[in-house]
């Protein structure tokens, strides 16, 4: 019997790049926002442990906390920060792809952040 495959988050901050996959199968991948240099993101393993909608302000239409406190996935309204180093060490999304990843992941979803 095969094992039922798992969501999970893989964050890649040298491309700056969000993937959501199925086991081992991408489902997508999206650009993202990471921190700047004197604020960046943490590597390591985590997981989704809150979900907002509509949080306001700078965070846009959703936010996805993780395990780790004050540090989340989440809108913006800055879309032109999309792909670069901008944030205090959070990922941003398009306010339309977080809204797409919302949808798709649970809490307790894992979230790997990798350099």
């Amino acid at each position: 019997m095969n094992p039922i495959p798992q969501r999970k988050i893989i964050i890649r901050r040298s491309s700056r790049q969000l993937e959501l996959y199925d086991g081992n199968r991408l489902l997508a991948s999206y650009p993202c926002a990471v921190g700047k240099n004197a604020t960046p993101t943490p590597i390591g393993s985590y997981a989704v442990a809150t979900k907002i909608m509509n949080p306001g302000g700078a965070f846009g239409s959703r936010w996805l906390g993780l395990s780790l406190p004050d540090y989340g996935i989440h809108g913006t309204n800055k879309p032109s920060s999309i792909g670069t180093q901008a944030s205090l060490g959070c990922i941003r999304m398009h306010n339309h792809q977080v809204e797409a990843l919302y949808n798709q992941v649970g809490v307790g979803t894992p979230v790997i952040i990798t350099e």
